[in-house]
């Protein structure tokens, strides 16, 4: 492929920034021939790291801004601050502008969703924007969201996110109708909150539209892989991605602290090198960065703010892909196959008036 594919990235966006994103980058850029990077950050500290990698810095460009955005910062106050000036907000409007084909930050989460949602704006047809996360299983990789761009949800807004998940699920895993699951606290019909069982109705009857709705799932069935998309709203999503996150780290570190608690457990755990780190690869979070901003006019990809190296290049290799597979194409093309609804709540009627 000669196409080039062209990322902006937020170069002062999380704990190990710039360096790890550049450094990323180069990383990236050794599995992706055709990508090209513009660096929105402080020049002077991007500028001397893009020399450490002389096949990076030709295929570079930086744009200076002062102005970052704290971790810590309020996404309301982050917005009115940095609006049009910061490395955040520049690498949004780069997108926007047609000069960039997606855009990365591992900067504040809540910041970065205000930004991308203000400059970019949500597509026709989406009520609220979501993030969603690759989620590997023991089936294969699959989908969740939200993952905690808005706390809460109604039924149209869980709509949206299986249209938007079957959408990212036909990008990536070349299925012309992926599987569509609620996350619920039973499988059965009549369990769960209202909105949940509303969404699940117009779901079950739009089946078939460019994905097949499995039904309501439970906690266990995201790592069994039981269906391909995982529909959740942001509060619930959050929860369970912190906690695989840390479940794979309490695991591998009680795995490492068997195999050296003594001389045969060394010995073992030596003839067994290869396997073991298949095992390490699988369960380290780096490899599966990156969450994807869903339902606006333009790609933005969130890092993971304290990873690495690795985890920066895992996440722009998905901004590769999202380009690559042109993510907004598929969704308006998914939209049109099934432009789904929810029913409109019928409000109370107001009580007559008493006379006076």
């Amino acid at each position: 492929m000669t196409d080039k594919i062209t990322i902006s990235v937020d170069a002062m966006g999380g704990d190990n920034a710039p360096r790890a994103v550049i450094h990323g980058a180069h990383l990236a850029l050794r599995e992706h021939k055709n990508i090209r990077f513009i660096f929105h950050g402080r020049q002077e500290q991007i500028a001397p790291l893009l020399d450490e990698f002389p096949d990076l810095k030709p295929v570079s460009t930086i744009r200076h801004c002062d102005l970052v955005i704290a971790m810590d910062e309020k996404p309301s106050q982050a917005l009115r601050k940095g609006k049009g000036t910061s490395s955040m907000w520049m690498s949004i409007q780069a997108v926007k502008d047609k000069e960039a084909d997606v855009a990365i930050s591992g900067g504040n989460t809540g910041a970065l969703m205000a930004m991308a949602t203000f400059c970019l704006r949500p597509m026709k047809g989406i009520s609220r924007p979501g993030i969603a996360a690759i989620w590997p299983t023991l089936r294969t990789d699959i989908i969740v969201l939200d993952m905690g761009a808005t706390i809460g949800a109604d039924a149209q807004q869980l709509v949206d996110y299986a249209i938007l998940g079957s959408a990212l699920a036909r990008c990536l895993f070349e299925s012309d109708s992926p599987t569509v699951g609620l996350l619920n606290v039973g499988t059965e019909e009549v369990k769960g909150l209202d909105f949940i069982k509303e969404a699940g109705r117009i779901l079950t009857e739009a089946s078939g539209s460019g994905f097949t709705y499995h039904g309501f799932v439970e906690g266990d069935d995201i790592g069994k892989g039981t269906v391909d998309v995982v529909v959740t709203e942001g509060f619930v999503g959050n929860v369970a991605l912190k906690t695989a996150e840390g479940t794979a780290r309490q695991v591998g570190s009680y795995l490492r602290s068997a195999l050296k608690s003594n001389l045969m457990s060394r010995i073992g755990a030596l003839f067994a090198s290869s396997a073991l780190n298949a095992l390490r690869r699988r369960m380290d979070p780096r490899t599966v960065n990156g969450g994807v901003f869903m339902g606006l006019n333009g790609i933005v990809i969130k890092s993971h703010g304290g990873t690495d190296e690795i985890g920066y290049k895992s996440a722009l290799s998905l901004a590769y892909e999202m380009a690559h597979s042109r993510l907004i194409d598929k969704i308006d093309e998914t939209m049109k196959r099934f432009p789904i609804k929810a029913a409109p709540v019928p409000t109370e009627a107001e009580p007559e008036a008493k006379p006076a």
